[in-house]
């Protein structure tokens, strides 16, 4: 038997299919290198297009397969210090547990969260503490043959009260999946699906529902693989938003992406967007 997907993940095919690889909101360039040792390094810059604000952050990762640790640290141009332990199989089999942290020094703003999942076959647990906030979270799925459901609760420990909760079922096979979610109270609904139609050509598409501002939200798209190095992806929603994305392998380590986003109910004017990623791994 296998191990169901984490909660968050219940319709992540067609979540990514919809989402992912569409740059629009400025030009981003990443920089991934490798040392021998197994330490990895990671920077990344953002320029917003809209406003012209430019963020960077640059990352370090240390790798102790033996010992099923890991130990990453971060640094950002706003000047947030982050880092984040994973001790994975430590304590029994199946268990990971991780440690979140977070420093702002000029503003003096600190952050923690303390993770702990649980897998087995049939059953994927996380718990979350926020350990400033005093906040909880735990979500659960559990699966078998393709089938899955799974529920999500907030608890707000200092004020006593649940402040979320969720749940999702989905069905998965080979080639497809579908996926019903309700989230935010179980006020917002989404149903999706995903279909890999052959080995070149993928569809997709979300329904959305909102029972507290009664809005309805539809989502099509599809991904065509054009060759071993390049594809394209196209989307089209209820709103009149129009996505194409163009990804290209330059030469292996270097990835280009290409995206846009025109509103086909305002051609003329300026409220189209357009960006781009590149990226840079040895």
């Amino acid at each position: 038997m296998s191990i169901p997907v984490p909660f968050s993940d219940i319709g992540k095919p067609s979540k990514d299919l919809l989402s992912k690889d569409y740059p629009i909101d400025g030009v981003k360039v990443e920089v991934k290198t490798t040392a021998t040792d197994g330490m990895a390094f990671k920077v990344a810059g953002h320029r917003d297009s809209k406003t012209g604000i430019m963020v960077a952050d640059m990352e370090t990762k240390y790798v102790d397969k033996k010992h099923g640790v890991v130990i990453t640290e971060g640094w950002t141009s706003s000047n947030h210090l982050n880092s984040k332990v994973e001790l994975d199989n430590n304590l029994t089999k199946g268990l990971k547990l991780e440690l979140l942290t977070s420093y702002v020094p000029v503003v003096d703003i600190k952050v923690a969260k303390l993770n702990a999942i649980y897998k087995k076959p049939t059953l994927h647990t996380v718990a979350s503490v926020d350990l400033f906030k005093r906040s909880f979270n735990v979500n659960s799925v559990v699966g078998r043959q393709g089938l899955v459901a799974g529920a999500e609760v907030a608890y707000n420990a200092k004020e006593a009260r649940v402040s979320n909760y969720s749940a999702a079922v989905g069905y998965s096979q080979s080639s497809y999946s579908v996926a019903l979610l309700a989230s935010n109270n179980l006020s917002r609904y989404v149903a999706s699906y995903y279909h890999r139609i052959n080995s070149n050509l993928e569809a997709s598409g979300a329904a959305e529902w909102n029972s507290m501002t009664n809005v309805l939200g539809l989502e099509f798209g599809g991904k065509l693989v054009l060759d071993s190095t390049a594809s394209v992806k196209g989307k089209i929603t209820n709103n009149g938003i129009v996505g194409f994305a163009y990804m290209q392998t330059i030469r292996p380590g270097v990835k280009l992406n290409l995206g846009a986003a025109i509103d086909a109910t305002r051609l003329n004017e300026s409220s189209h967007k357009i960006g781009l990623s590149l990226s840079f791994e040895n």
